[in-house]
């Protein structure tokens, strides 16, 4: 990745500075901070870290970013009516500049203010002022709005943009490692703050929080032009606002939706003043950034393990505040405590039975502060995915032997708001099980099998694979994947294609560029498909399948060659990170373990190149979009298996800039990603969103490197919320969406399928049981139930993640893993240092029954003490167990 372009821009005009850049500036400065305002607009030019000199802001691109319409951190918007009216005046800074006047009489610890009024345009019954002012070690941006009139006035809209350096358009790589910035905001009232990281990871983060009674209500984007850079574009994110108040916005743009919090408003009687704002506090890293909240004086929560309840988990609570909990609203969960830790104030909750999708718990504490948390239940793991696999395989079944496109059987993408299976699409891909956006729904049933197969469901997914995979998505008895098995060609097939479409479009191919097989992306699904039906001939002998497991083996091996070996000499963008890729370490492992050695090292050869080559770069992460955050999880992994000493750590610290952990949902452990519901969504338009597969595969890394680092429990907490996401967009029904819309006026799940698939691969592979003991939050369980009192020598866990086949012991450093059947218990002796694993066939009476199973024992980190299974037969490379009888126990001790 050399230079980030984007498409056709619309530049402003030559010379425009309705800024005022000219004027030039004033200087702002605290303990940890030194910052410039532009004189003339009184908007913030530079943020600058006073230890580490990082801005945090575009300063470089500042005249270009001069024109009216563009925001800058010290705009305001606003929208108000007097109690007479019934409709809105919407206000904004940025609108219409005009030098705004100097405040001559400054208040104590204010450096620089102004009235707003030239540049709020025509007179109103509103004063706004403007102040900027040293806040402890940071700095603060102060506004004031006094009802100058003589009758009430209703602010139904206050919002503060927040304008971050998030440009990387026509930036090479390297310089948006050293320059660029992500912001992501926590929702969550008195409590919400807004978390703003560099691209790189690393060094100084910084924390918008709160400054007096400053409501986080609600996230907005704000519309812009094009611009210079290409707004709300692939390499521009665009700005967003942080709104006090949103109820002017709830009541019209938004009226169609449920907003995160409730909306509100604030009546302002003649000639009150109404003060609100933001403080900018610096971190000292991003694994710091909650210490900066406290530092703050804001409410700090932190979920254990996380946002996502699966019904059958109890999550733990902690509050961290000055004030005491007055009272705690929670409709869908039952709540036990408080207890006192050193975390913070205890509190553990239970889903009730009728509880299933958002939840909203609100906290109020007794200085009269609000703050909520937001969650989301879903079914237990194990039902949840039965629901998945039950609807793709009934639902989404697509068998007209008629198709004129050869794609019966098939497991195809799905319309959940049309009810119907999207045969067709002016995006072709689609409909032509290809590329990511059509191989949603087959991808996620491939790895549901893996996970938790159910025997009808097995069987039609190898007829999918027989009579489809093999002849239509691979032909002519090549290992090559074509683009797209639907194409847009009248001429050539006998079709009625909808002529509502947009068939004039670049995505509708025709034959031969559907037929192509260059896209290295293109192979990760139908390999990962092969291999999980080797897994379940495999480990489920009795389940025939319609060839032996080594043809699936042989299939998925020959399949990575094709598209990677000999330099990926037959596929483009074969030399970078591939999404899912995860899964091509896992049959590498497999090779291993059937002793299949010739193989092993053909498969070493073709992934030692690639990770040497990533060795070598600066910024190893290019893919076929400008910027992109899923080519950490195949650049991490094979450097991290060839041990090589730069890289592993550049993707990690890449990954920690841009998935954070907030106490919501939507956020904790969200990879950034914009742009693909574009390409795979059926609202197609660029924004935030929330839950795409980028959470699940960049989860597996973050996950690995924990596994490395026990210590290193904010890298548990990112991970496992990644991790726990494809849950998430699985509905009561079984359909799973391809993301959610995180834009206020919808605050959906989108209703195709599209590329869901990725993300529940990340899950499959990267589910796991995470025990530990912390000085903070005692011992804890990631994934499962602690059966146990804190403190007992013995430590209990129910597994309750979705797969249930995986346990990490954080105090030996231990990995155990099962082939088949599930881990229904587990049993960790603090003071002998063993662990019993109770393994059961299944997780579902309806699902197969696993005969015996393999336990693989992994130590990922420094502690190289060694285990065995007490007592067990040693087989592909681990041990075997007999569960004939639907159980057994296993001991795992010292070797």
């Amino acid at each position: 990745m050399k230079i980030f372009i984007t498409g056709s821009l619309v530049a402003f005009a030559a010379g425009q500075d309705n800024l005022g850049l000219s004027g030039g500036y004033n200087n702002l400065q605290s303990s940890d901070f030194k910052g410039t305002i532009v004189k003339s607009s009184g908007t913030l030019a530079s943020l600058n870290s006073s230890s580490t000199g990082f801005n945090f802001l575009p300063t470089d691109l500042l005249s270009q970013l001069a024109q009216n319409g563009a925001h800058h951190l010290g705009d305001i918007t606003f929208r108000y009516r007097t109690l007479s009216s019934t409709s809105w005046t919407s206000v904004d800074s940025a609108t219409s500049r005009k030098a705004v006047t100097q405040l001559q009489s400054l208040g104590t610890g204010v450096i620089a203010g102004a009235d707003l009024a030239p540049t709020l345009g025509s007179a109103r019954p509103l004063k706004v002022t403007r102040e900027w002012l040293t806040s402890g070690s940071g700095l603060a941006l102060r506004f004031n709005f006094t009802n100058t009139g003589s009758s009430s006035i209703e602010l139904g809209s206050l919002g503060i943009p927040v304008a971050i350096n998030n440009i990387f358009t026509n930036r090479l790589a390297t310089d948006t490692q050293a320059k660029c910035s992500f912001a992501d905001p926590y929702v969550g009232l008195d409590a919400g703050f807004v978390r703003v990281t560099p691209l790189s990871g690393t060094g100084n983060a910084l924390v918008i929080a709160p400054l007096g009674s400053s409501n986080f209500e609600a996230w907005r984007f704000l519309q812009e032009s094009p611009g210079s850079f290409g707004y709300q574009g692939q390499t521009y994110e665009g700005n967003y606002e942080w709104q006090i108040h949103s109820l002017a916005y709830a009541q019209n743009e938004w009226k169609s939706t449920t907003p995160w919090n409730t909306a509100t408003s604030k009546t302002l009687a003649a000639g009150e003043m109404y003060s609100v704002g933001v403080r900018f506090v610096l971190a000292d890293s991003i694994h710091t950034i909650e210490d900066a909240v406290v530092k703050s004086g804001t409410p700090l929560a932190v979920g254990i393990p996380g946002y996502v309840v699966p019904s059958d988990l109890t999550t733990r609570l902690y509050l961290n505040y000055t004030s005491a909990v007055k009272s705690i609203d929670a409709a869908d969960f039952t709540i036990a405590g408080p207890s006192t830790t050193p975390a913070g104030v205890l509190y553990s909750l239970t889903p009730k039975s009728s509880a299933w999708g958002r939840s909203r718990i609100t906290v109020t504490y007794a200085d009269g502060k609000k703050q909520t948390v937001h969650y989301h239940v879903t079914k237990d793991s194990s039902s949840t995915l039965a629901d998945m696999g039950n609807f793709f395989t009934t639902r989404a079944y697509f068998n007209k032997t008629s198709d004129p496109f050869n794609r019966a059987p098939s497991i195809m993408t799905y319309d959940h708001e049309a009810g119907a299976i999207v045969e067709q699409d002016s995006r072709v891909w689609i409909a032509g099980f290809s590329d990511e956006g059509g191989t949603g729904a087959y991808l996620a049933t491939a790895m549901k099998e893996f996970v938790q197969p159910n025997a009808k469901e097995v069987s039609l997914f190898d007829d999918f694979i027989q009579d489809t995979v093999v002849g239509t998505l691979q032909q002519n008895g090549s290992f090559g994947v074509v683009a797209s098995t639907f194409y847009y060609q009248p001429g050539a097939v006998n079709y009625t294609y909808n002529s509502a479409f947009d068939w004039t479009s670049w995505t509708s191919w025709d034959k031969a560029r559907a037929y192509t097989t260059r896209r290295a992306y293109n192979y990760v699904h139908p390999i990962a498909a092969y291999w999980s039906m080797y897994r379940v001939a495999r480990d489920y002998p009795e389940k025939k399948l319609r060839q032996d497991w080594s043809w699936y083996l042989n299939r998925a091996y020959n399949t990575t060659q094709y598209c990677l070996s000999n330099r990926a000499a037959n596929c483009d963008y074969g030399l970078v990170g591939l999404m899912g890729e995860w899964v091509l370490g896992e049959l590498l492992e497999d090779l291993k373990r059937e002793g299949l050695t010739s193989q092993v090292t053909e498969l070493e050869a073709t992934m030692r190149y690639r990770a040497n080559l990533w060795e070598t770069e600066a910024v190893p992460f290019g893919s076929e979009m400008a910027w992109d955050s899923t080519g950490q999880e195949g650049v991490y992994y094979w450097t991290n298996y060839f041990n090589l000493t730069k890289t592993p750590i550049k993707a990690i610290n890449s990954i920690f800039g841009y998935m954070p952990t907030i106490a919501h949902w939507g956020w904790n452990g969200n990879a950034r990603r914009y742009w693909d519901f574009n390409y795979a969504a059926k609202i197609a338009q660029t924004e935030r969103q929330l839950h795409h597969y980028g959470s699940g595969l960049n989860s597996l890394p973050m996950l690995n490197h924990y596994e490395q680092h026990p210590t290193d429990l904010y890298a548990l907490r990112v991970g496992y919320g990644g991790n726990m996401a494809p849950l998430t967009n699985i509905h009561q029904d079984g359909f799973a969406s391809a993301a959610f819309h995180s834009f206020p006026d919808l605050l959906k799940w989108d209703p195709y399928s599209g590329d869901y698939g990725p993300g529940f691969l990340g899950l499959s592979l990267g589910q796991c049981v995470y025990i530990l003991s912390n000085t903070k939050y005692g011992d804890i369980a990631f994934g499962g139930n602690l059966l146990s009192t804190s403190g007992a020598s013995i430590i209990s866990v129910a597994p309750r993640d979705a797969v249930k086949r995986r346990v990490f012991i954080a105090d030996l450093g231990l990995k155990a893993e099962i082939s088949a059947g599930i881990i229904s218990k587990v049993d960790f002796d603090k003071s002998g240092s063993t662990v019993t694993l109770t393994l059961a066939s299944a997780s579902r009476s309806g699902d197969l029954q696993a005969k015996s199973a393999i336990v693989w024992l992994k130590q990922p980190g420094s502690l190289s003490v060694g285990y065995k299974i007490d007592g067990a037969k040693t087989k592909r490379a681990g041990w075997s167990v007999d569960l004939s009888s639907g159980q057994a126990t296993v001991k795992v001790v010292k070797a």
